[in-house]
């Protein structure tokens, strides 16, 4: 038998509590939905946008439309991944008009290694998977993480953001971002792949 931790147990507990509250629009409940939620909403909407402004409306946005279609939520999710869909809709959404790097592809051939004419690497390739274990480098490593995250396409970041911070499904990433499973199995191996490149660049010179 798998028994809950007691952690899991109150916050699906609490989840169940303010459902309930929204569905019969009770006092307060929106308000206990932007204090439970509001501030996981406005950092998941900030990493995708990369705009504080623009993270602001979106997080405003996802959290009323959440109050709003409260009756759309079915639980065959947790309510914090249904919520967390709608912001990144809703961002995906916000970011869609933007043109140039946020529409860019990333390329295979910038992302694999290169080789020569006899089939070897055409740089040498170092093994600095156990710098990342120097404690010195943990605070810099997160900043060079953050950095290469930014430079994601908007539509590999969102991808990305949501497989591996946010743990969402990739079925559900596809349902929100209206594209295919491969699409968004791909973004995620791209993004993967870009950012592990631009660790290897800083860790070999560190």
């Amino acid at each position: 038998m798998v028994r809950r931790t007691p952690r899991e147990g109150t916050r699906r507990d609490r989840d169940e509590v303010l459902v309930r509250r929204l569905r019969r629009e009770e006092p307060g409940a929106a308000e206990s939905l932007v204090g439970e939620y509001g501030e996981r909403v406005y950092r998941l909407a900030f990493r995708i946008t990369g705009n504080p402004q623009d993270a602001e409306e979106v997080a405003q946005d996802a959290l009323w439309t959440a109050a709003r279609k409260i009756g759309t939520f079915k639980g065959e999710s947790a309510f914090g991944s249904w919520l967390y869909r709608i912001t990144a809709n809703t961002a995906y959404q916000k970011l869609r008009g933007r043109r140039g790097r946020d529409h860019a592809e990333i390329s295979w051939d910038a992302l694999l290694p290169q080789f020569n004419e006899n089939g070897r690497h055409a740089e040498p390739v170092e093994d600095w998977s156990g710098k990342v274990a120097e404690p010195i480098l943990d605070r810099e490593l997160r900043d060079v993480l953050s950095s290469a995250v930014e430079a994601l396409p908007t539509d590999y970041r969102t991808a990305f953001l949501l497989h591996d911070v946010e743990g969402m499904p990739n079925r559900e990433i596809a349902k929100s971002l209206g594209i295919s499973l491969p699409a968004v199995k791909s973004r995620v191996h791209r993004s993967r792949l870009f950012l592990r490149q631009r660790l290897g660049r800083y860790l070999t010179v560190a």
